[in-house]
């Protein structure tokens, strides 16, 4: 599966604002509600309890909340780029400005991990990460992030 497949240019916020994890989380509910058509309140609570969890901030001001949705029919991405970084507990303690949140249906099962380990890999990309931090528009993201996607299918 490609990010390019699950995440739609639609569910992009180039520059979003918040002032802490529970915030951005909750954008992302927001987000997730009028793209996908989920309930939103119940999208921040199940991304709240994952991150309770352990926090989902991967290093490097990169964070990748995710969650399993009943009823979500396919997995579906959604890309934040803050205006101002927030801390996110993340692993190195870094704050965080480049949020990619990963949603699956409940009984995606390896397909989620799978996912999940993608969007790490292709995140981890210093050069990608700076290019993210540049670009200004919904489509500029999502042509960088489908382009990395499939440079690093292999």
């Amino acid at each position: 599966m490609l990010i390019g497949e699950i995440l739609d240019r639609a569910a992009i916020a180039p520059r979003a604002s918040a002032s802490s994890k529970r915030q951005v989380l909750a954008a992302i509910s927001e987000i997730a509600s009028r793209n996908f058509g989920l309930d939103s309140a119940r999208l921040l609570e199940a991304l709240t309890e994952r991150e309770l969890a352990g926090s989902t901030g991967v290093g490097h001001g990169v964070a990748v909340p995710h969650a399993r949705i009943e009823g979500l029919q396919r997995m579906c991405g959604v890309f934040m780029r803050l205006e101002q970084p927030v801390d996110f507990a993340a692993i190195d303690d870094q704050p965080v400005d480049l949020i990619f949140a990963l949603l699956a249906p409940a009984n995606a099962g390896s397909e989620h991990l799978r996912a999940l380990a993608r969007v790490s890999r292709v995140l981890r990309q210093g050069d990608l990460r700076e290019q993210l931090r540049q670009a200004r528009t919904a489509d500029a993201i999502h042509v960088l992030l489908a382009q990395e996607a499939r440079s690093t299918a292999a």
